[in-house]
Protein backbone atom coordinates (compact mmCIF):
# COMPACT_ATOMS: atom_id res chain seq x y z
CA UNK A 1 0.00 0.00 0.00
CA UNK A 2 1.37 3.44 -0.89
CA UNK A 3 1.89 6.26 1.59
CA UNK A 4 -0.94 8.14 -0.13
CA UNK A 5 -3.32 5.18 0.32
CA UNK A 6 -2.30 4.81 3.99
CA UNK A 7 -2.86 8.53 4.53
CA UNK A 8 -6.32 8.25 2.94
CA UNK A 9 -7.22 5.42 5.33
CA UNK A 10 -6.04 7.45 8.31
CA UNK A 11 -7.75 10.67 7.13
CA UNK A 12 -10.68 9.56 4.97
CA UNK A 13 -12.18 13.07 4.87
CA UNK A 14 -8.80 14.82 4.84
CA UNK A 15 -6.85 16.33 7.69
CA UNK A 16 -8.38 19.01 9.87
CA UNK A 17 -7.87 22.48 8.42
CA UNK A 18 -7.72 25.17 11.07
CA UNK A 19 -9.44 28.50 10.48
CA UNK A 20 -9.31 31.66 12.55
CA UNK A 21 -12.74 33.00 11.56
CA UNK A 22 -16.02 31.11 11.30
CA UNK A 23 -19.30 32.37 9.82
CA UNK A 24 -22.63 31.96 11.58
CA UNK A 25 -23.56 29.43 8.88
CA UNK A 26 -20.41 27.40 9.58
CA UNK A 27 -21.10 27.46 13.32
CA UNK A 28 -24.64 26.25 12.65
CA UNK A 29 -23.31 23.44 10.44
CA UNK A 30 -20.80 22.36 13.13
CA UNK A 31 -23.59 22.20 15.69
CA UNK A 32 -25.80 20.18 13.32
CA UNK A 33 -22.96 17.72 12.70
CA UNK A 34 -22.34 17.32 16.43
CA UNK A 35 -26.08 16.92 17.06
CA UNK A 36 -26.55 14.20 14.43
CA UNK A 37 -23.39 12.25 15.25
CA UNK A 38 -24.63 9.86 17.99
CA UNK A 39 -27.50 8.60 15.83
CA UNK A 40 -25.24 8.26 12.79
CA UNK A 41 -22.57 6.25 14.58
CA UNK A 42 -25.23 4.05 16.22
CA UNK A 43 -26.79 3.38 12.81
CA UNK A 44 -23.41 2.52 11.27
CA UNK A 45 -22.46 -0.03 13.91
CA UNK A 46 -25.92 -1.52 14.37
CA UNK A 47 -25.86 -5.21 13.60
CA UNK A 48 -22.07 -5.52 13.49
CA UNK A 49 -20.72 -8.68 15.08
CA UNK A 50 -18.05 -8.69 17.76
CA UNK A 51 -15.58 -9.80 15.09
CA UNK A 52 -16.51 -6.81 12.94
CA UNK A 53 -16.37 -4.44 15.93
CA UNK A 54 -12.89 -5.76 16.67
CA UNK A 55 -11.65 -5.08 13.13
CA UNK A 56 -9.22 -2.16 12.83
CA UNK A 57 -10.27 0.50 10.34
CA UNK A 58 -6.68 0.45 9.01
CA UNK A 59 -3.45 -1.41 9.68
CA UNK A 60 -2.15 -0.14 13.01
CA UNK A 61 -5.39 1.74 13.66
CA UNK A 62 -8.07 1.33 16.27
CA UNK A 63 -10.86 -1.18 16.00
CA UNK A 64 -14.41 -0.02 15.38
CA UNK A 65 -15.07 -0.73 19.08
CA UNK A 66 -12.14 1.46 20.13
CA UNK A 67 -13.32 4.25 17.81
CA UNK A 68 -16.75 4.22 19.47
CA UNK A 69 -15.25 4.40 22.95
CA UNK A 70 -12.70 7.01 21.81
CA UNK A 71 -15.34 9.42 20.55
CA UNK A 72 -17.15 9.18 23.89
CA UNK A 73 -13.90 9.93 25.73
CA UNK A 74 -12.89 12.71 23.38
CA UNK A 75 -16.27 14.39 23.28
CA UNK A 76 -16.50 14.33 27.08
CA UNK A 77 -13.16 16.14 27.18
CA UNK A 78 -14.30 18.65 24.59
CA UNK A 79 -17.54 19.34 26.44
CA UNK A 80 -15.57 20.03 29.61
CA UNK A 81 -13.19 22.32 27.73
CA UNK A 82 -16.17 24.36 26.53
CA UNK A 83 -17.50 24.63 30.06
CA UNK A 84 -14.11 25.64 31.44
CA UNK A 85 -13.60 28.31 28.78
CA UNK A 86 -17.11 29.69 29.32
CA UNK A 87 -16.67 29.97 33.09
CA UNK A 88 -12.99 30.81 33.55
CA UNK A 89 -10.57 33.26 31.98
CA UNK A 90 -8.37 31.33 29.53
CA UNK A 91 -8.17 28.16 31.64
CA UNK A 92 -5.37 25.68 31.15
CA UNK A 93 -6.95 22.41 30.08
CA UNK A 94 -5.78 18.94 31.02
CA UNK A 95 -4.45 17.03 28.02
CA UNK A 96 -4.88 13.28 27.93
CA UNK A 97 -3.26 10.37 26.12
CA UNK A 98 -6.06 9.22 23.82
CA UNK A 99 -3.92 6.34 22.51
CA UNK A 100 -3.45 5.03 26.05
CA UNK A 101 -7.12 5.50 26.88
CA UNK A 102 -8.01 3.40 23.81
CA UNK A 103 -5.90 0.55 25.16
CA UNK A 104 -7.69 0.34 28.53
CA UNK A 105 -9.83 -2.80 28.89
CA UNK A 106 -13.21 -1.06 28.78
CA UNK A 107 -12.23 0.68 25.53
CA UNK A 108 -10.53 -2.29 23.95
CA UNK A 109 -13.13 -4.93 24.75
CA UNK A 110 -16.09 -3.23 26.44
CA UNK A 111 -19.54 -3.34 24.93
CA UNK A 112 -20.18 -0.44 22.55
CA UNK A 113 -23.47 -0.02 24.35
CA UNK A 114 -21.45 1.41 27.26
CA UNK A 115 -20.54 4.44 25.13
CA UNK A 116 -23.51 4.89 22.79
CA UNK A 117 -26.05 6.10 25.41
CA UNK A 118 -23.31 8.27 26.92
CA UNK A 119 -22.71 9.89 23.51
CA UNK A 120 -26.45 10.41 22.97
CA UNK A 121 -26.98 12.07 26.33
CA UNK A 122 -23.74 14.06 26.21
CA UNK A 123 -24.46 15.40 22.72
CA UNK A 124 -27.97 16.52 23.72
CA UNK A 125 -26.53 18.51 26.58
CA UNK A 126 -23.55 19.74 24.53
CA UNK A 127 -25.76 20.92 21.66
CA UNK A 128 -28.04 22.74 24.11
CA UNK A 129 -24.97 24.55 25.42
CA UNK A 130 -23.53 25.23 21.94
CA UNK A 131 -26.78 26.80 20.74
CA UNK A 132 -26.76 29.19 23.70
CA UNK A 133 -23.23 30.52 23.14
CA UNK A 134 -23.13 34.08 21.83
CA UNK A 135 -20.75 35.15 19.05
CA UNK A 136 -18.71 37.00 21.68
CA UNK A 137 -18.48 33.88 23.85
CA UNK A 138 -17.33 31.87 20.79
CA UNK A 139 -14.11 33.89 20.99
CA UNK A 140 -13.41 32.80 24.57
CA UNK A 141 -10.25 30.75 24.83
CA UNK A 142 -8.49 28.00 26.70
CA UNK A 143 -4.79 27.23 26.87
CA UNK A 144 -3.43 23.87 25.71
CA UNK A 145 -0.17 23.22 27.63
CA UNK A 146 1.17 20.55 25.26
CA UNK A 147 0.69 22.72 22.20
CA UNK A 148 1.60 25.86 24.14
CA UNK A 149 -1.23 27.74 22.40
CA UNK A 150 -4.56 29.31 23.10
CA UNK A 151 -7.60 28.06 21.18
CA UNK A 152 -11.00 29.71 20.81
CA UNK A 153 -14.32 27.96 21.25
CA UNK A 154 -15.32 28.52 17.62
CA UNK A 155 -12.07 26.79 16.60
CA UNK A 156 -12.85 23.92 19.01
CA UNK A 157 -16.35 23.62 17.57
CA UNK A 158 -14.95 23.38 14.05
CA UNK A 159 -12.48 20.73 15.21
CA UNK A 160 -15.26 18.63 16.70
CA UNK A 161 -17.49 19.03 13.66
CA UNK A 162 -14.55 17.57 11.72
CA UNK A 163 -13.85 14.97 14.45
CA UNK A 164 -17.38 13.56 14.18
CA UNK A 165 -17.17 13.23 10.40
CA UNK A 166 -13.59 11.90 10.57
CA UNK A 167 -14.35 8.98 12.88
CA UNK A 168 -17.69 8.22 11.26
CA UNK A 169 -15.82 7.92 7.94
CA UNK A 170 -13.37 5.46 9.52
CA UNK A 171 -16.33 3.16 10.10
CA UNK A 172 -18.22 3.78 6.86
CA UNK A 173 -15.11 3.37 4.72
CA UNK A 174 -14.15 0.14 6.51
CA UNK A 175 -17.66 -1.21 5.95
CA UNK A 176 -17.41 -0.39 2.23
CA UNK A 177 -13.98 -2.06 1.91
CA UNK A 178 -15.18 -5.16 3.77
CA UNK A 179 -18.58 -5.29 2.02
CA UNK A 180 -20.45 -5.32 5.35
Amino acid sequence: MTDKELHALRFPIGEFVSKTEHTAEEISAYISTIEAFPQKIRAEIEGLTDEQLDTPYRLGGWTVRQVVHHVADSHLNSYLRFKLALTEDTPTIKPYFEDRWAELPEAKSGLVELSLPLLESLHKRWVTMLRSISPKQMKRKFYHPEQKKEFSLDWLMSLYGWHCAHHLAHITELKKRMNW
